[in-house]
């Protein structure tokens, strides 16, 4: 079980790097790049969640311009992503498959 979320981890912090807009590949690849390891069964389901959402639609909930949907507001990932400040967050080295200093 353990292995499993292992390599849902990886999945997801992979899709979080490589979303297809440059935005929001920074901003969910470091939120995963700071909490994907520590997230439980239910954390790694709120977060997939995010994940299957448009990056537009994300990027202007997380923005502010446009309100958040009521069925993200009890999403806990959404949440902590409202607080999560990407520009205090490392950036990830070329060596590790990371954007380097974008």
């Amino acid at each position: 079980m353990a292995e499993d979320l292992e390599i849902r981890r990886r999945r997801l912090r992979y899709q979080s790097w490589y979303r297809g807009c440059k935005e929001t590949d920074i901003l969910f690849g470091k939120f995963a790049d700071a909490w994907i390891d520590r997230f439980d069964a239910d954390q790694l389901d709120a977060f997939e969640a995010l994940l299957d959402e448009s990056d537009v639609d994300l990027y202007n909930w997380l923005s502010g311009r446009e309100p958040l949907p009521e069925d993200l507001a009890d999403n806990p990932v959404m949440k902590m992503m409202m607080q999560f400040d990407v520009a205090t967050a490392p950036d990830r080295g070329l060596a590790e498959g990371g954007l380097g200093g974008a």
